[in-house]
């Protein structure tokens, strides 16, 4: 029960990464507030986390917009009066290279996965100062280190989280926050699933994504929701009291090439 008594908020709770870090987190002992825009999949997560002995309250909220992302906030603190974790899991992927970005394209990603974790972060920062502690864990990506081909305006996002994440970190040390990434490689999340591997320009499908996975990550495959929500414990957790400004990969191997 590594987050007994503590209360996090977990921004995309409602599938992926973002649902297998609730369930982790639930089974830890924490109190949650997931975030999503999907209310009939984060009814089902809420459930969920509450059979696992837990308060959970689900929030629809969509993240590009101020007044939502203050809601989810004012939740947590009205049920729970505390807010110790802030996981920022919510995120778009998005494809294209520096000329064929549209400018709808850019601003997308950077409202969700730009401006929202920074959002997210003022918003709770100061109810992380007045208790003397906190933590906030960012999600990266093994592009916040690396670049790659044909994912300009996603990669571009995830550099500027990299390294907000460790200008809070500085920031906030003395005052008992600690602020760290997650950085998975390539995870198979039910988006998938859903709609295919990576929305936009030259698909593929979900076989030919696994066997590429096979060849270009060195341990051959993709990752699992659980194996990052396993990483996002150890950051949210007293298991990491020392590590603040870290980018944890998480991906295979891939950025070790």
């Amino acid at each position: 029960m590594k987050l007994k008594n503590k209360t996090a908020i977990i921004t995309g709770g409602t599938s992926g990464i973002g649902k297998a870090t609730a369930l982790l987190f639930a089974e830890q002992g924490a109190n949650l507030v997931i975030t999503g825009r999907r209310s009939a999949l984060g009814n089902a997560v809420e459930a969920e986390c509450r059979q696992k002995g837990v308060r959970c309250v689900f929030v629809e909220a969509d993240h590009t917009r101020l007044e939502d992302c203050q809601k989810v906030v004012d939740v947590a603190i009205r049920e729970f009066n505390q807010i110790d974790i802030l996981f920022n899991n919510a995120g778009i992927v998005t494809k294209g290279t520096a000329d064929t970005t549209s400018d709808e394209v850019w601003q997308d990603t950077l409202n969700i996965n730009v401006t929202a974790v920074w959002r997210m972060c003022r918003l709770v920062i100061p109810h992380m100062k007045k208790q003397g502690k906190g933590v906030i864990v960012n999600n990266g990506s093994d592009w916040a280190v690396v670049a790659g081909k044909n994912a300009f305006p996603y990669i571009m996002s995830k550099g500027a989280v990299g390294l907000m994440t460790k200008a809070m970190a500085i920031d906030y040390a003395r005052e008992g926050i600690r602020v760290n990434a997650v950085c998975p490689g390539d995870t198979f999340v039910d988006r998938w699933i859903e709609k295919g591997y990576f929305e936009g320009s030259d698909p593929v499908t979900l076989d030919e994504a696994i066997k590429e996975a096979s060849e270009y990550i060195p341990m051959g495959r993709f990752g699992r929701p659980e194996e990052i929500a396993n990483a996002v414990l150890f950051l949210a957790s007293d298991d990491s009291t020392f590590v603040t400004g870290h980018l944890l990969l998480v991906d295979g191997g891939n950025t070790a090439q």
